[in-house]
């Protein structure tokens, strides 16, 4: 039986933005007609903002949270109670400083259930003038390369946890073990499993899925956006175009 996994920002929205409504509405036959589960960093909140509650509800199971807060439509299948600890919030808020990043636009270390987004740039309000920092905050990292540093450094200081980069500005936290890999227990090898996701290299929150699910013999598609998305799933569903 074929299984689907999709990440969200950036596999099916563009980062922290909503869907596109024609690809939405693809989404939501697709979900009909195969098993379909989403793994994302964001909360339940924020996903159902991006993807509609419709497409939300249709899929078989949503891992908010990088798998810490798992729904099945509206009821709550499991949550991790894990906390950030103290000195690693310290870490992050001396990153935060000593970044020559100059724009900061809200909150800079966002707590979720299991799982903690750290942005220098910071979770503004979604107008116009936050998209354009935004874009500056991406070019800054593209050139800087500041995100993987951060999650490196993180990671040489606290063996027990584990920082990847994660969306367009953030780096995601969690204990190791606590990453999008840990789905992969509801999963196996007799299931013909399709993942998609947009950070699939080493520093990447889509890394430790990607690789579970190629130890099963999964199929794996490290996509550019979710046009790159759209088109690999009319290549390979059963779908009419």
């Amino acid at each position: 039986m074929k299984k689907f996994i999709f990440d969200v920002d950036g596999t099916l929205t563009p980062s922290r933005q909503q869907m596109d409504t024609g690809f939405m509405a693809y989404m939501i036959v697709f979900a009909c007609n195969y098993d379909t589960y989403l793994v994302t960093g964001s909360n339940r909140e924020k996903t159902i903002e991006q993807i509609g509650l419709d497409l939300y509800n249709r899929c078989k199971r949503v891992y908010n949270c990088a798998g810490n807060d798992v729904y099945e439509k509206d009821k709550l299948y499991y949550r991790n109670p894990w906390k950030l600890p103290k000195e690693a919030k310290l870490f992050l808020l001396e990153e935060l400083r000593k970044s020559d990043f100059p724009i900061r636009t809200g909150a800079h270390i966002e707590e979720r259930p299991g799982c903690v987004n750290f942005s220098i740039l910071g979770r503004g309000d979604h107008h116009k003038t936050c998209f354009k920092c935004r874009e500056e905050y991406v070019k800054w990292d593209q050139r800087s390369n500041e995100r993987s540093s951060i999650a490196q450094r993180f990671n040489r200081q606290f063996p027990s946890l584990y920082a990847f980069v994660g969306g367009e500005t953030g780096v995601d936290i969690s204990s190791k073990g606590s990453d999008k890999g840990q789905i992969i227990k509801d999963f196996n090898e007799d299931m013909e499993i399709h993942f998609f996701g947009d950070r699939m290299d080493v520093n990447g929150n889509d890394y430790p899925l990607a690789k579970e699910v190629e130890k099963l013999g999964g199929y794996t598609y490290h996509v550019k956006n979710y046009a790159d998305t759209y088109q690999r799933l009319r290549e390979i569903s059963d779908l009419v175009k």
